[in-house]
């Protein structure tokens, strides 16, 4: 594969200064042009060490107006890093749309690095390969538009460069380092590109030996993939692939999954209050044994509105130091939100090694109300599935506890209790139009919520259906389950 760019192409100076004030120009027009679309551009600049990367993301923060752009490197991980997901990184990274994000070093990186020394084995970096084009796939499929650069040198002009710099007291540490393994990062970047050269965002093989050519093909490449996607006509985005929906007919005639929850089950008040005390002292231990071991949890609230939500997260809070937790309330996206991909708010609160993170409603929003109200189409929320799925487990893998709830109520039981809302003067304000709009496609959101169980309780993140006719039930059902998660883990 890299014998193609081992041509020994070169640009004069004199091609150099004719054409870079046209392709500088361009590119700034095209840059312009971009701000007033949804699509964020992501370039990745890889490579050969010693091909010049540096100076390849240089020029383009010289060529590109500064206020669109943001540069991102991506070597050694920060405390802030080393305590969360790989991708956590990335994902609070990503440029927002209309903007271009340069990743100097990046998801690519890492992997490559450990499979050359060792630290991980054959199979594992075919799976880290396989969640790299996971990865992109989901981005591209939001609207991100991926143009990668590899930059390569033969081995024979990595001496060459290695020997000048040398030469000139000015020797890069990972250039002296790396070159010593340089056919052994060949097998393995090869192997990298193959796996991940996608149609959607394939790979730019540029040769880099003469900086003049490198320069001038980059900002070519750049533009040319900035130009076909202001001019790709919309409507051209693949179809889902999977989760077929059944007639309406069907579905409204369907048993769900929630349609076995025991709405029955209750508690009196002294059973209640025996248990809320016993499970308030055990979880606050939990808590705390979780912090020092540097556990982290995150716990998912979902439910139908008038469900309990809030009273079940204070029950909750309620037995934990206030120092412990976070607890992140999901209302309809910001702008700022609007600008990158849904995932993207939810991996900002990803919690440090040993904290805790509540979501008071979560990305399931784009399964379940973005679903029903049409606010994402049937591609966007029927691939939403496999996104989630990924992203939970890569917060599983890390070693956060991951305890999702469903809270289930009956029809009827809703009812009365948006009745009591409006009668209530303190709690007046819970109740609105909305919520009596959403009542209205019950069934809707029922299939919904059956679909969401269905394809995302997994073995790492299984769901926990909790009856909550009778809140008492369901605030000790949750602190319970909770509570067995966390022993679990901790052992």
């Amino acid at each position: 594969m890299f014998e193609a760019a081992e041509l020994g192409l070169k640009v004069s100076k004199k091609e150099f200064a004719e054409e870079e004030p046209q392709l500088h120009t361009k590119l700034l027009e095209a840059q312009r042009a971009l701000r007033n679309t949804k699509i964020p551009v992501i370039v990745i600049v890889s490579g050969v060490e010693g091909a010049g990367k540096g100076e390849v993301v240089n020029r383009l923060n010289e060529w590109l107006d500064t206020r669109g752009i943001q540069t991102h490197a991506f070597w050694d991980e920060s405390d802030e890093e080393q305590v969360r997901p790989p991708y956590w990184r990335f994902w609070r990274s990503m440029p927002s749309r209309g903007t271009i994000g340069i990743m100097f070093g990046s998801w690519y990186t890492k992997p490559i690095i450990d499979y050359v020394y060792g630290n991980i084995d054959e199979s594992e970096y075919e799976r880290h390969l396989q969640r790299i084009a996971e990865f992109e796939r989901t981005l591209t499929e939001d609207g991100a538009l991926i143009v990668k650069f590899w930059f390569h040198m033969s081995k024979k002009d990595q001496k060459k460069k290695l020997k000048r710099e040398k030469k000139d007291k000015k020797s890069s540490p990972f250039l002296k380092k790396f070159s010593k393994r340089y056919d052994e990062f060949s097998s393995a970047s090869e192997h990298a590109i193959r796996i991940t050269d996608q149609g959607e965002c394939p790979w730019n093989l540029v040769e880099a030996v003469d900086r003049r050519y490198r320069d001038l093909t980059v900002g070519r490449i750049l533009l040319n993939a900035i130009e076909q996607r202001l001019n790709k006509q919309p409507g051209t985005t693949s179809q889902p692939k999977t989760h077929k929906l059944l007639p309406a007919e069907t579905q409204n005639k369907m048993i769900t999954i929630v349609d076995h929850v025991d709405l029955g089950l209750k508690l009196s008040k002294k059973e209640y209050d025996r248990l809320l005390e016993k499970y308030r002292r055990r979880f606050y231990k939990l808590a705390w044994a979780a912090r020092n071991k540097k556990r982290s949890s995150i716990a998912v609230f979902e439910g139908w509105d008038a469900a309990g939500k809030g009273g079940c997260i204070r029950r909750l809070t309620a037995a934990m130091d206030a120092r412990l937790y976070t607890v992140i309330s999901i209302a309809s996206p910001t702008d700022e939100e609007k600008a990158h991909h849904y995932l993207w708010r939810f991996w900002r609160h990803v919690p440090l090694a040993g904290y805790v993170t509540i979501y008071d409603r979560s990305w399931y929003g784009r399964v379940l109300v973005e679903r029903v109200e049409k606010f994402a189409s049937e591609e966007e929320w029927m691939r939403a599935y496999q996104e989630i799925n990924e992203f939970e487990e890569q917060l599983c893998e890390h070693g956060i506890i991951l305890t999702k709830f469903w809270i289930h109520l009956g029809k009827d039981e809703q009812l009365r209790r948006f009745k009591e809302r409006g009668t209530v003067p303190w709690k007046a304000h819970k109740i609105t139009d909305e919520d009596w709009r959403n009542r209205d496609k019950w069934d809707d959101y029922k299939i919904a919520i059956n679909d969401m169980v269905l394809h995302t309780s997994t073995e790492y993140a299984p769901w926990t259906l909790v009856p909550s006719n009778d809140k008492k039930f369901a605030r000790i059902e949750i602190l319970k389950t909770f509570c067995t998660r966390l022993e679990e883990a901790l052992s």
